[in-house]
C-alpha cells in the first residue's frame, strides 16, 4: 500500500469515527445549537464528495459543504506525538496524532 493510500484510509477511519485523533470544533461551530452540530458531524463523518478540485493529494483531508447558508470546512492536520511539531510520516499511525478541526468557513 502506497503511503497515500494508508494516509487516506486512517484520515477516512479517523474522520468516520472520531477514534483515533482529537476533533476540534471552533466557536462558530460550538455557538449553534446541539442540533445543528450534531448534524454537521454528521455530515463530516459520512462526506464522501471528493473530487480532484477538493482533494488534490488523494488524502481525503479536507472539504467543505454547506449548511445552513453557512460554509462548514473540516480539515485533518498531522503532529507528532507531543502535538508540538508536525508528523515526520502521517502514514505512521505510532507516530502521528491526527486532529481533525471542524469550523465556518469565515474562522479559516
Amino acid at each position: 500500500m502506497t503511503d497515500t493510500n494508508k494516509i487516506r484510509q486512517l484520515n477516512d477511519a479517523f474522520r468516520q469515527t472520531f477514534i483515533g485523533g482529537d476533533v476540534m470544533l471552533t466557536l462558530g461551530i460550538r455557538m449553534k445549537s446541539e442540533k445543528e452540530v450534531a448534524d454537521i458531524l454528521e455530515r463530516v463523518r459520512t462526506f464522501n464528495e471528493f473530487t480532484p478540485a477538493n482533494d488534490p493529494y488523494l488524502e481525503h483531508d479536507c472539504a467543505s459543504f454547506d449548511y445552513h447558508g453557512d460554509r462548514i470546512i473540516w480539515k485533518i492536520d498531522y503532529y507528532d506525538q507531543n502535538h508540538e511539531f508536525l508528523s515526520d510520516n502521517p502514514a505512521d499511525p505510532t507516530i502521528t496524532n491526527r486532529v481533525l478541526t471542524i469550523m465556518t468557513a469565515c474562522e479559516y
